[in-house]
């Protein structure tokens, strides 16, 4: 089944979904979890009841170029309520479903939002909490059945028959590449939130050149679980419908691994921190299993690896070494790859780096991890390794008709029709950003001779010590995280210090796996001197490898990890390096004395 955009012209998203209906009506869409088992609807079914919900919304007032905001969870309703509101010819701003009420109540006034789609009760009554503040929001359609409130306009599957009359068919028409589709708010790690403006075609055009590579087909058992308000899984969303597999939805990060193993999937995309976590389960278990199982999990892991840098040369696999592999593979990889369903031809990972110690891992393990990069304002699918020539340490080259260039201060410059339209109501911030047609990533990195892309660092979180050097934190972070399989996550903290000190937190699933096999009560772990031996171990490991300057002089465990609610993560898991150094200041200051010599 070949990609529709190969064949066709293509003006919007929804012209593509009817393309898709069209030429596979009875193929499955969208498989999703019920209490009763799974369920599925068909290409042509998505279609209908897309259009049923764009026709209530038109009969709620909704005009052309308006914003519907989108407050729910990834599962098959994000999907279409997103597509019914561009059928409708409006604009999807997205808001995730952790966001605080005051965080809602921001997007939904700045962008102008007049009818917003919240997923639960929880959600209509933090939007009824705020009210006040967002006197341009009109109607709340809720997603669940059952929600009852004065202003609730109707539920998702009641817009049907408000908008039975309606002329869906005149505003699919009435769309063009340039209509705005998407509007998405930066995640603000630092500074105030911004909306990215994304159109049909920087979505069509991604998703197509995407395509050309490979990353989904047709015959593909796609798993969906990613934030559908966040770019990396909306690009995803429209991939699909180009590509035409079956996809299975379920938004449930705690239903992960159970799902790999039910629907066992051919293609995942993910962020680093799944990868992290399951080798971090895996090697805890491994040590909590005690006997030979851990010196021959680490000698199989060796031998993956030394064979996964042969295949990657290009050279040929000495008779020696896939002996050995055939036995690691049997004894240690079939294990491994059956926790994912045993099908898996390769994962994607993006929205933060990914260790290289990881990637290699994985695909001595023949699990093959592709490496992407994008920023929403690049429609998220920027750059990937390709499925045929994957380096790890990279993220690729550019998708096709993107380009790249690497300005003087080792800045990333990126072009290409992927590039928003702008920050919505924000000119002076776009036209700092988008510069002769050139987006400014705020990314340091370098371009390999044969294009392929490597990210060092953020250039505004770069640490300049008070010695006058030069620190990527990112670097040695992800160092650390591979370093132990109990560290979750790390805060690098020295700029204008003498010198670097950081703080980590404990995976609670490998801390919770040592603390029963040492006999400690969970809450005692950060604090017990045989973990906080463990951390300084990890850490001496990680400063033999790194310059004087750049090495972690000082480590404090903290009590807890941290959390999208807490709020020192976005919803994408990315660290919130701002919040979290404001938050633990005094703990980063009690580090620096006298007591380590100055670099």
């Amino acid at each position: 089944m070949t990609r529709l955009t190969a064949q066709h012209d293509v003006a919007s998203i929804p012209q593509l979904l009817e393309m898709r209906a069209e030429a596979t009506p009875d193929g499955v869409a969208l498989r999703f979890p019920t209490p009763n088992g799974d369920e599925a609807i068909s290409w042509s079914q998505l279609l209908e009841r897309t259009r049923q919900v764009a026709g209530g919304l038109i009969s709620l007032g909704i005009q052309p170029g308006d914003r519907v905001s989108l407050l729910c969870s990834t599962r098959p309703e994000w999907i279409i309520a997103d597509l019914g509101i561009l059928m409708a010819g409006a604009a999807t701003t997205t808001i995730y479903p952790s966001n605080t009420a005051e965080e809602i109540a921001f997007i939904l006034r700045d962008s102008g939002s007049r009818v917003v789609v919240a997923e639960t009760a929880a959600h209509v009554a933090a939007i009824d909490s705020v009210r006040e503040e967002i006197p341009g929001l009109e109607h709340v359609v809720v997603v669940d059945d059952g929600v009852e409130a004065d202003h609730v306009a109707s539920n998702l599957s009641g817009l049907a028959e408000l908008g039975a009359e309606a002329d869906v068919a005149g505003r699919v028409g009435g769309l063009g590449p340039d209509s705005l589709a998407t509007l998405i708010y930066t995640s603000g790690t630092t500074g105030r939130p911004k909306g990215v403006e994304l159109t049909h075609e920087n979505w069509l055009y991604t998703a197509a050149a995407a395509g050309q590579l490979d990353v989904l087909d047709a015959d593909d058992v796609h798993f969906l679980w990613l934030p559908l308000s966040h770019s990396f899984g909306k690009v995803l969303e429209v991939l699909m419908i180009d590509s035409g597999p079956e996809t299975f939805i379920d938004g449930r990060p705690d239903r992960i691994v159970d799902n790999l193993s039910h629907i066992r999937p051919t293609v995942m995309a993910a962020a680093p921190r799944i990868f992290e976590k399951v080798y971090n389960v895996i090697v805890s278990g491994v040590k909590a299993d005690g006997g030979l199982k851990e010196p021959i999990f680490r000698w199989a892991a060796a031998v993956g690896i030394r064979r996964s840098r042969i295949f990657r040369d290009g050279k040929s696999v000495p008779t020696s070494l896939a002996l050995q592999y055939a036995v690691a593979d049997r004894l240690v990889f079939s294990k491994i790859r059956d926790r994912f369903g045993g099908r898996v031809r390769y994962f994607v990972s993006g929205s933060a780096p990914l260790s290289l110690e990881l990637a290699e891992f994985f695909d001595g393990a023949g699990l093959t991890i592709l490496e992407g990069y994008g920023l929403t304002e690049s429609s998220a699918s920027t750059f990937v390794n390709p499925p045929d020539g994957p380096r790890f340490g990279t993220v690729g080259p550019p998708v096709p008709g993107t380009e790249v260039r690497i300005a003087e201060d080792g800045e990333v410059l990126i072009s290409g029709r992927g590039v928003m339209r702008g920050y919505f109501g924000l000119p002076e911030e776009t036209a700092s950003t988008l510069v002769d047609g050139w987006l400014h990533t705020g990314d340091i990195g370098e371009v390999d001779a044969d294009g392929y892309l490597r990210i060092t660092d953020r250039k505004k979180e770069l640490i300049k010590t008070s010695g006058g050097k030069y620190v990527a934190p990112a670097k040695v972070e992800g160092l650390l995280k591979v370093a132990s399989p109990y560290i979750s996550n790390v805060v690098v903290h020295g700029d204008r210090r003498k010198y670097c000190t950081a703080v980590v937190t404990l995976d609670p699933d490998t801390a919770a796996t040592w603390a029963k096999s040492e006999g400690v009560d969970l809450d005692a772990v950060p604090t017990h001197p045989k973990m906080r031996s463990l951390i300084d171990e990890a850490v001496a490991s990680v400063n033999a490898e790194l310059a004087s300057y750049e090495s972690v002089k000082r480590v404090e465990i903290l009590p807890q990890d941290f959390t999208v609610e807490s709020g020192e993560l976005t919803p994408s898991m990315k660290v919130k390096r701002k919040v979290v150094t404001e938050r633990y200041m005094d703990l980063f200051d009690s580090m620096y004395d006298d007591a380590v010599e100055s670099i």
